[in-house]
């Protein structure tokens, strides 16, 4: 079974599987397509988190393929800039790219195909051609001033004679097939499928890839900040980083249990908010397959709290406390912080918790209101990009359940010679000092890519997630109470009315949030609607279909039964299998 937010990426999967690979390579061809496929969400130099399983060994693993800031990135430097928020676009808030490295290092480790097999469905695609989506064109229009005026690489590539492409049309890349085509003929310098890959990431990371990165970062481009600026990454960062895996952290809650990411990723939110609903168990329900007014409110409290220790204690560092931050007795204590009325405070548990200093500048009162997480154009031209996600699991049991990201063909300027532009995550970074998030070389960002595996009585069951930078592991937290709680299949889980709050800061530049407002699709009804704004929430109606794009993919250990779903939001995700 595959299940990806694209198609042609669901459907390479697939094709992979059924030509003898495991879910690996599948997950591996699968994420390259979505580079070409969906270019706004996701590119080459962006990065991938995952979780997985192999069908010998069922504990979770993570695949960390978020890079690191670069050597030069030192919060005196950003200081001189005289900036206080790391921009949004451009090249200074690049990091270094993790997502080829972490794919290939997982098909050394766990794939069986080579190289070739894996990318040629990628460079075909980039020959010739992908239909492009709505939201394509609907990014590219939003940016094209930028493009034109300052980002020139850019505007060649993605404004053709001056215009976006329409929608439905193909948009091709040779210059990124290029690049594929000659990282190939590089590896194949060399036999053997592992010596291969190897040679593959040597080409990328010492290679022409890292000159060529390293010589554009030396040009200064506009950004969010309205001013031009030069990269700090450099071809030494790029050949000092390799991806790696990490295990992961698993949370039990009786018969189920959940792995997430470490708390270099936003990912233990999640834990935390189920462990905070524990004590409201008998209060969630589902009626008709819609949550109950009282359910999402409670939803959204504890979503608060468990954020704002994610804005207090996470970051890429060895001291985050996550184990008391998941222990039934610190939930009891911030459970009883959870009234009947709508929080308006941003309030982190624990003593020495701390925030930063900027939030007070960027809380907004219905700033912004509705936002849905990403992909977002600020009011003042701020880009951002969003995510993809994918879900495999073959018949042997190997499972993946991974969030690519970054590299959005909005996030900085084309760069001529590769076909692809850098990151933007280290917009995640806090310039203040002090935080477990604050800037230094050779960290990773705090990100918010948060793919889910799940377990049933010890074993691994079910792999999930979306793309929603923020909202992720709110989108999740709806999909696990429909199908844990609500009863209701993979399928109906998905498509059972969401919300999200946002009411804790965005980790995207400008870093607003709204302390009251509560975001919800309307099929949750008018009755549940009301009595959530009688309880204090500033409800915005998102529409009927608007939140969420989740996938899953599930395997029944005893039977071998597999079962997939996809977001029909969009109409863009599939899920498909055999």
């Amino acid at each position: 079974m595959v299940a990806s937010t694209h198609w042609l990426a669901s459907a390479t999967g697939m094709a992979v599987l059924e030509d003898g690979g495991n879910a690996f390579d599948a997950a591996v061809a699968a994420g390259f397509v979505l580079q070409v496929a969906e270019p706004h969400l996701n590119g080459p130099a962006g990065q991938v988190p995952g979780i997985f399983v192999t069908a010998s060994d069922p504990t979770p693993r993570v695949l960390c393929g978020q890079g690191v800031s670069p050597a030069a990135a030192t919060p005196e430097h950003f200081a001189d800039l005289g900036l206080d928020l790391i921009p949004g676009s451009g090249l200074l808030a690049a990091t270094v790219p993790g997502a080829w490295d972490a794919w290939l290092l997982l098909l050394r480790d766990h794939g069986t195909k080579s190289l070739r097999d894996v990318l040629g469905y990628a460079i075909s695609y980039a020959w010739k051609g992908v239909p492009v989506v709505c939201r394509i064109t609907e990014t590219i229009d939003a940016v094209a001033g930028l493009f034109a005026n300052h980002w020139p690489t850019s505007a060649q590539l993605w404004l053709p004679n001056g215009e976006a492409p329409t929608p439905g049309s193909l948009h091709r890349n040779p210059t990124l097939a290029r690049t594929w085509q000659r990282l190939l003929a590089e590896a194949e310098t060399v036999s053997g499928r592992e010596e291969q890959i190897e040679a593959a990431r040597r080409a990328w990371s010492q290679g022409f890839v890292a000159e060529a990165i390293d010589t554009f970062s030396r040009g200064a481009f506009r950004d969010d900040s309205g001013r031009d600026h030069a990269g700090l990454l450099t071809g030494d960062d790029l050949a000092g980083w390799s991806a790696s895996y990490e295990n992961a952290l698993v949370t039990d809650f009786g018969e189920w249990g959940l792995a997430k990411c470490g708390p270099w990723t936003q990912g233990p939110v999640l834990a935390q908010q189920l462990r905070l609903l524990e004590g409201f168990a008998d209060e969630l329900e589902y009626v008709d397959g819609r949550p109950t007014a009282r359910t999402v409110h409670l939803a959204t409290e504890c979503a608060k709290l468990a954020f704002a220790d994610r804005e207090a204690w996470y970051g890429d560092t060895d001291d985050v406390p996550v184990e008391w931050l998941l222990s039934r007795a610190y939930a009891e204590q911030r459970r009883a912080l959870v009234g009947a009325e709508a929080s308006g405070e941003l309030r982190p548990g624990g003593e020495g918790a701390r925030l930063p200093k900027v939030l007070e500048r960027t809380r907004g009162e219905r700033a912004g209101a509705g936002a849905i997480g990403e992909p977002t154009v600020g009011p003042s031209g701020q880009t951002r990009g969003d995510t993809v996600h994918i879900d495999v699991v073959d018949a042997d049991g190997n499972m993946i359940s991974a969030t690519p990201s970054g590299g959005w063909l909005q996030s900085s300027p084309t760069i001529p010679e590769l076909g692809f532009c850098l990151d933007s995550r280290a917009q995640m970074f806090w310039l203040e000092q002090g935080l477990p998030n604050s800037l230094a070389p050779g960290k990773r960002p705090r990100i918010t890519l948060s793919p889910s595996l799940a377990l049933r009585g010890g074993r691994p069951v079910l792999a999930f997630g979306t793309p929603g930078g923020d909202q992720q592991d709110q989108w999740q937290l709806c999909f696990w109470l429909a199908h844990t709680r609500g009863g209701l299949n993979l399928q109906e889980s998905i498509d059972a009315p969401a919300w999200h709050t946002t009411a804790f800061p965005s980790s995207f530049y400008p870093r607003w949030w709204m302390p009251r407002e509560l975001v919800v699709e309307s099929r949750i009804g008018e009755a549940a609607i009301a009595e959530l704004a009688e309880r204090g929430h500033d409800v915005v109606d998102a529409g009927r279909w608007a939140l969420g794009r989740l996938s899953a993919v599930s395997r029944d250990p005893g039977t071998g039964l597999l079962h997939a779903a996809a977001n029909p939001r969009g109409m863009q995700g599939y899920a498909v299998g055999r």
